[in-house]
């Protein structure tokens, strides 16, 4: 596909320096397993973003699937961690922050409602996700931040059992809205909430803990075969959720909440 006919102004995203090289498909399977191969294979500069018009096999945490429906958005972005030193042991607060990025990209178009983050990686307007982010680390240095926003996507599409759970912010405001322009307000935001890794982690578990939509609510968090449960006190500095139940308050760096 030539770039004019493309859906996205790959000149637009490119030109901030946010991102060095773009790769856009009409279809993939899932945006996140081509920026693995690409970290695998090397010779691609990075920051390198992968959009898809089209998502057939979009994966969540373990082994849950993103619906993908006609106009939502997908897209990866492959970065070098190198000069972070600390992406398997900051994998949470690298989550968290491009949560962060989500909600304040998307809170500037549904200004009327109320989004934000469900620990460990999605991003809802009230009580319906609108997003889900993968963050993965294939091989050392790269990091794989999946992020799929239910856009111009219509809930009708939506498998039956989703319908009353998700939204979409064509659902939500009337209006179709532009990938590119979302795509680069995200960009800047990720931009600069991973930009604190480094030297001031706890700020992003400290935004993220702001926005927790979860505080107070008595939650069931699962790792493996164990199963936690306590009324969620929020997010920590270090990205961990924390809980509180029968033995005391704890908290958890992994897992998945039901």
């Amino acid at each position: 596909m030539s770039a004019s006919s493309e859906p996205i102004d790959r000149a637009r995203l490119l030109s901030g320096r946010l991102v060095a090289s773009l790769e856009y498909h009409k279809v993939l399977e899932s945006t996140n397993d081509r920026a693995k191969t690409l970290a695998r294979e090397g010779g691609i500069e990075l920051p390198a973003l992968i959009l898809a018009g089209r998502q057939t096999a979009g994966r969540g945490r373990g082994r849950n699937r993103w619906w993908s429906g006609p106009e939502s958005l997908a897209f990866t972005l492959l970065v070098n961690t190198e000069p972070w030193k600390t992406a398997r042991e900051q994998i949470s607060l690298s989550a968290l922050a491009a949560g962060i990025a989500v909600v304040e990209a998307v809170s500037r178009r549904v200004a009327q409602h109320a989004v934000g983050l469900h620990w460990p990686n999605d991003v809802y307007v009230g009580d319906r996700k609108l997003s889900g982010i993968l963050v993965e680390v294939p091989v050392e240095n790269r990091l794989v931040v999946g992020i799929g926003i239910n856009t111009n996507c219509r809930l009708d599409d939506a498998p039956p059992e989703l319908r009353q759970r998700i939204t979409a912010l064509i659902e939500l405001t009337g209006d179709v809205h532009d990938h590119t322009g979302l795509v680069a307000d995200w960009l800047v935001a990720w931009t600069n909430w991973i930009g604190r890794l480094p030297d001031r982690p706890g700020e992003i578990g400290e935004r993220a803990n702001g926005l927790c939509l979860q505080c107070g609510r008595v939650l069931r968090l699962r790792q493996g075969s164990q199963v936690y449960e306590g009324e969620c006190l929020g997010i920590a500095s270090d990205g961990a959720i924390r809980l509180r139940g029968k033995e005391g308050v704890r908290e958890f760096y992994s897992g998945s909440v039901e």
